[in-house]
């Protein structure tokens, strides 16, 4: 093989893998200490009332902060909730007060575990759609988000959300 044919060859499988490992990097939004990457949500069902949202809630600080509301433009309300598995039994409960991130702490908010609840939704969750919203931080005050929506059963945040960075 030539230099010139092997030099072709590098750049391309350089160039080539470029995209999917660009993919790979998770939206972030920023408030002070308060680092929220990748916020994703579910698609719903026709006439569901009640949505969900996930994302990575990182504290960069040294003083603890709580995320104590939020809200979107699809939801009339905005609530963190817990699930869990009580004698085989599948419950949530309302996360009261606020849910405290410590400082160096990362708090995730996926399926099955701590999640955000948009109740009352005032139209559907569509896979592909891209839903604004915010956070408000007790110390970090308040974050503009974007969550992205991923099919009816994803367990993660969907694929056209890890292009970007904000």
């Amino acid at each position: 093989m030539t230099k010139r044919f092997l030099g072709a060859l590098l750049s391309t499988l350089t160039i080539g893998s470029m995209p999917s490992a660009m993919a790979q990097a998770p939206v972030t939004y920023r408030a002070g200490a308060i680092v929220v990457e990748a916020p994703w949500s579910r698609a719903t069902p026709g006439g569901a009332k009640v949505g969900s949202g996930y994302m990575r809630i990182r504290n960069t600080g040294s003083e603890p902060d709580r995320l104590v509301g939020g809200s979107t433009v699809v939801a009339e309300r905005f609530e963190v909730h817990r699930s869990t598995v009580v004698e085989g039994v599948a419950r949530m409960e309302l996360v009261t007060g606020g849910l405290e991130i410590g400082p160096g702490q990362t708090v995730e908010l996926k399926p099955g575990a701590l999640h955000a609840m948009l109740v009352n939704l005032r139209q559907g969750l569509n896979p592909g759609d891209t839903v604004k919203g915010m956070l408000i931080f007790e110390k970090a005050g308040v974050l503009k988000i974007e969550y992205q929506v991923g099919g009816i059963g994803a367990q993660a945040v969907p694929a056209a959300n890890a292009h970007q960075n904000h």
